[in-house]
């Protein structure tokens, strides 16, 4: 289907305007249709990412080229030419001649742009220091204001620098078929995380750890939710909701593999790749059922479970790094409707947990109306729950994913 890596870039790229789907759902598809070598496979996700992590630097730029409106085709070709004069190492008369030849009839306007942008670079990129910060690090205006009120300024600008570097690739070393040390012998340029135990950084992924369920990719700042809960083997456990499962899988290398843990998620295809991720890793003593929590269901007793973990569909913006086109879909509207959902859910679940259990309330949100705000309102709203205690950790302190996780018991 596709001839080169900058055709399959455009592709991907128009099916994201569409707005049905997210980046990674997109290049993943995109990678099964094409067989690349790993050379323009690298090259496809690095400006397929990168367009999408610079995408007002890059119209700004295109801005100061052209004072025309441009259909969305040509504007996504001159992206792509941009990204690699001003973002890669790419020559430029390789970026501007391959470029130029997807441009179909717009490839003399095409042409004379990119060309124009190299003669000008200087210009241009002195026009980007000048520019706002919304245009400089490509986040919506409306979560600049949110942070600087939350974070204030300088934290903020670590913030959204961090959300546009790649991320490093962190795995949970699966403690039911292998050791950290075990792993770290086997890769000698792997690093064992300063930040988690049983986190290893990996500079190139052996597909060997996957195809034996040896790790699980997964930041270290997911681990905290499970670690606060703290599953205790032969005990009951709700993870309500548990796609992919690197939560559900720690938890059960947490229990030993005994006990008994119920895995829930809404949709039929997060449920089998959830299922996929459980047998993989080794894990038995988990039970994975496709359910929405906030409706009866015969197999979830109420007073039923001795700790639940309530891993809530949430904003996202803790992990904007790794989900790049999280920032273009959000709307400040989210931040009204997602609490209400959290809060909803944490009452349901309450009601699932027996007298002294406890149950963790977690996101990988930085807003507070989804974290310290709403255990606030579920304090008052639900009288059966005690907070324990509550942790995050944030991109500009941590240098791992933004997350919270807060700790209650059932009175």
């Amino acid at each position: 289907m596709f001839t080169n890596a900058r055709q399959a870039c455009i592709h991907a790229l128009l099916e994201w305007e569409k707005g049905r789907a997210f980046s990674d759902e997109i290049l993943h598809k995109t990678l099964e249709t094409a067989r690349f070598s790993a050379p323009d496979r690298a090259f496809l996700m690095e400006t397929f990412f990168g367009i999408l992590r610079n995408l007002t630097e890059l119209d700004f730029l295109i801005s100061k080229l052209r004072d025309d409106a441009i259909d969305i085709q040509a504007r996504t070709i001159l992206r792509l030419g941009l990204y690699q004069l001003f973002h890669m190492r790419t020559p430029a008369h390789a970026a501007v001649n391959e470029t130029v030849s997807l441009g179909g009839r717009a490839r003399g306007l095409i042409n004379a742009l990119l060309r124009r942008a190299i003669r000008e670079k200087a210009d241009l990129e002195k026009a980007l220091t000048q520019a706002s910060l919304s245009i400089r690090t490509s986040h919506p205006e409306f979560l600049i204001e949110r942070w600087n009120e939350t974070f204030g300024a300088d934290a903020t600008l670590q913030l959204c620098a961090w959300n546009n570097q790649p991320a490093e690739v962190h795995v949970r070393a699966n403690g039911l078929r292998v050791t950290v040390g075990e792993l770290l012998i086997s890769a000698p340029t792997a690093q064992l995380s300063v930040v988690h135990p049983k986190a290893i950084k990996v500079k190139q992924l052996p597909f060997s750890w996957i195809l034996h369920g040896l790790c699980y990719v997964q930041d270290p700042s997911t681990l905290m939710a499970c670690d606060l809960l703290d599953p205790q083997p032969g005990e009951s456990v709700l993870d309500a909701c548990a796609a992919p499962g690197g939560k559900t899988t720690y938890m059960a290398e947490l229990m030993k593999n005994e006990g008994n843990i119920i895995a829930c998620d809404l949709y039929e295809s997060r449920v089998a790749r959830l299922r996929e991720n459980v047998q993989r890793l080794g894990v038995e003593n988990t039970t994975v059922i496709q359910h929405d929590c906030m409706e009866e269901d015969a197999t979830l007793k109420a007073q039923n479970f001795d700790r639940i973990l309530v891993d809530a569909p949430c904003s996202n913006t803790g992990v904007i790094r790794r989900r790049v086109d999280v920032r273009w879909r959000l709307t400040e509207e989210d931040f009204i409707r997602m609490p209400a959902q959290q809060l909803a859910l944490l009452k349901r679940t309450t009601t699932l947990l027996k007298p002294g259990g406890t149950l963790v309330y977690s996101t990988c949100s930085l807003e507070p109306e989804e974290n310290d705000l709403l255990v606030k309102e579920a304090l008052s709203v639900i009288p059966e729950l005690e907070l324990v205690e509550s942790r995050r950790s944030l991109p500009f302190l941590n240098n791992v994913d933004g997350a919270f996780a807060a700790k209650f018991v059932r009175r």
